[in-house]
């Protein structure tokens, strides 16, 4: 699961390590969780050697962090920053912050599932190889658990419920036809849907572990509706096309009315308004970066048809 944004100091979590420049924290309830598998599993007598059952908490452990790091480089590739990752007793988090524009944040988000996808055939071969080969039993069932668990979180964390996988791709999918505020409440209340179903669920199979997962995206559900209000609130106004200013070059789209470019000298102004000069410090601009796609092109490309209309 990816989480857009900043991450706040990470409360709760101990620092374990770095990699390609991400800290990966472990929040210290993890220990809580991993023992209550770990019990689960002796108790269900799986494995003749108990140490199988910790292998398969630190296989979960494996899964899940490297799901998460599929979402922070993949938010790096398309010139976003991921900086932390944090390991839960839910799942994961990796904190990142994608350009604001739906393709970036569909291939952020869909980064993580798409690792699991690549385990599930390596995964299904070597339970596959082990079971014939009549290796070690304890083994046997080892791998056959993490094909299970492997296609579990994959399938689960596809769910259309915000903000697992799921919910956010669907989110990111609806972006694409309407605006970031508009995706985000749709997305928000089908989450709030799925959410009520799960209850219903856990309370049914009187499981404490999925009633936790469904408070916590009902949770979630409600900051992304908020988040909503927020972005409808900032999104800016589209200028109407006008015949000394039409449109950016490559996504065709008029530019926002306002202040909506920041110059160095650190205060926003309207760079087409302004035909290109900071009202604040003078500073003159020969390029200008669309607010929607990032394409850099000239004012004059700005002010200029295709085809030199």
């Amino acid at each position: 699961m990816s989480n857009s944004g900043r991450s706040d100091g990470l409360p709760g979590g101990v620092k374990i390590f770095e990699a390609f420049g991400i800290d990966v924290y472990l929040h210290w309830t993890w220990f809580l969780a991993a023992y209550y598998f770990y019990q689960q599993t002796v108790e269900e007598n799986a494995y003749h050697n108990p140490l199988w059952a910790l292998a398969e908490v630190g296989a979960l452990f494996a899964i899940v962090l490297i799901h998460e790091f599929g979402h922070a480089l993949a938010c790096r590739s398309v010139g976003g920053t991921a900086l932390h990752i944090m390991l839960w007793p839910l799942g994961g988090a990796a904190f990142v912050d994608p350009p604001m524009r739906p393709g970036a944040s569909l291939w952020t988000t869909a980064a993580g599932p798409l690792v699991n996808v690549v385990f599930v055939p390596i995964f299904f071969v070597l339970a596959f190889y082990v079971d014939v080969s009549s290796f070690s039993p304890d083994l046997a069932t080892f791998f056959d658990y993490l094909f299970f668990m492997n296609l579990v979180l994959l399938i689960f964390n596809m769910l259309p419920i915000y903000p697992l996988d799921g919910g956010r791709i669907l989110r990111e999918l609806l972006w694409f036809v309407t605006s970031a505020s508009t995706s985000l409440t749709i997305a928000a209340y089908v989450g709030l849907v799925g959410v009520a179903g799960l209850l219903g669920i856990a309370i049914f199979l009187q499981d404490f572990f999925l009633g936790a997962i469904a408070f916590f995206a009902g949770v979630q559900c409600k900051n992304g509706l908020e988040e909503a209000k927020r972005l409808k609130y900032q999104e800016p106004v589209r200028r109407s096309i006008v015949p000394d200013m039409i449109s950016c070059p490559d996504c065709r789209q008029a530019p926002p009315i306002g202040p909506h470019w920041m110059c160095e000298c650190g205060r926003p102004f309207d760079m087409l308004g302004d035909n290109g000069r900071c009202p604040h410090c003078e500073r003159v601009y020969a390029f200008v970066v669309c607010p929607y796609c990032q394409h850099q092109a000239s004012l004059l490309d700005w002010r200029t048809r295709p085809g030199g209309i």
